[in-house]
């Protein structure tokens, strides 16, 4: 069950409609309140566990310091846990999908940004103040493309779906001939990640280039990852990720070119097993751990 975010309404009016989505959802499950035990929360951005609530929320206007938490316990009348939603992304994957059986999970959404989400030993890890996992601003290309967090040459600049589809524009906008003019938008000009992919399983040159070099900007941040963090285990999601073996496939190569030679043979990168139901199912995942009612989750 899903609802638009009225984020130019404020904190107080998106926290009500989750309330509302919560109420709805336990009605069509037909289940009493009463019945639940506690609540789970994504959240965007760096988030304060401790606090309940998010630290920074460009797409938000007035949700940073807001008391999440607290709000909607008094409203639903549970206890109620939030946590980084890609970091909860990573808590589903590794509970109940591709991640599962394995100890270290690196869970990575490629969509309109880049985000992840890092499981060590079965509990997320934010690190020390709530930040960790933040994929996206990893530097790709020294002095390159602006990033929407005021720097310049971040993956999320150069490989997130958004930045596949804005850099395929501006290549159409400059006269590079290819297909995709055609399945541009007939107003804007502008095209899509997955129309880019589209042409590139197509044989089209220009789609096939941003493709390419897109993946390959993610599979080396990967492989830089790998030998840092040594994961049993990297989760590929995001709308990005529904491409299929057309991204796995060159993410994976790209990674084994930088991964130290003794990890090579071990690095083992999935695609989602959940899709977009990660985030929920991980929130009650990490409700679950924070009650103590995790026995039989993630091998458990």
């Amino acid at each position: 069950m899903e609802g638009p975010t009225a984020a130019r309404e404020g904190p107080e009016r998106v926290c009500l409609d989750m309330v509302d989505l919560c109420r709805r959802a336990l009605a069509a499950a037909g289940v009493e309140a009463r019945e639940v035990a506690a609540a789970g929360v994504g959240l965007p951005g760096p988030v304060d566990t401790r606090r309940g609530t998010t630290l920074q929320t460009p797409n938000i206007p007035g949700l940073e310091g807001f008391p999440v938490a607290s709000f909607l316990r008094e409203q639903l009348g549970v206890p109620v846990f939030v946590e980084n939603d890609a970091n909860l992304a990573a808590l589903g994957e590794w509970a109940l999908g591709a991640g599962r059986g394995a100890r270290h999970v690196l869970y990575v959404t490629v969509s309109t940004g880049i985000g992840g989400g890092i499981v060590l030993d079965g509990r997320v890890y934010s690190g020390a103040h709530g930040s960790a996992g933040e994929v996206g601003h990893i530097l790709a290309v020294p002095g390159g493309r602006p990033c929407g967090c005021g720097r310049r040459g971040c993956l999320e600049a150069h490989a997130s779906g958004t930045a596949i589809g804005q850099i395929a524009t501006e290549a159409l906008a400059a006269g590079e001939p290819s297909r995709l003019r055609e399945m541009a938008d007939p107003v804007t000009g502008r095209v899509t990640a997955a129309q880019v992919a589209a042409a590139a399983r197509e044989g089209d040159p220009l789609a096939t280039r941003i493709w390419d070099q897109a993946m390959r900007h993610i599979g080396w941040a990967l492989g830089d990852l790998a030998n840092i963090l040594d994961p049993e285990r990297i989760v590929l999601g995001g709308g990005v990720a529904r491409a299929g073996e057309q991204m796995l496939g060159p993410v994976r190569a790209a990674a084994a070119e930088r991964v130290l030679p003794s990890q090579a043979g071990r690095l083992d990168i999935r695609l989602w097993a959940l899709g977009g139901d990660a985030g929920a199912l991980g929130a009650a995942v990490h409700a679950a751990l924070a009650t103590g009612q995790a026995e039989g989750i993630g091998g458990r």
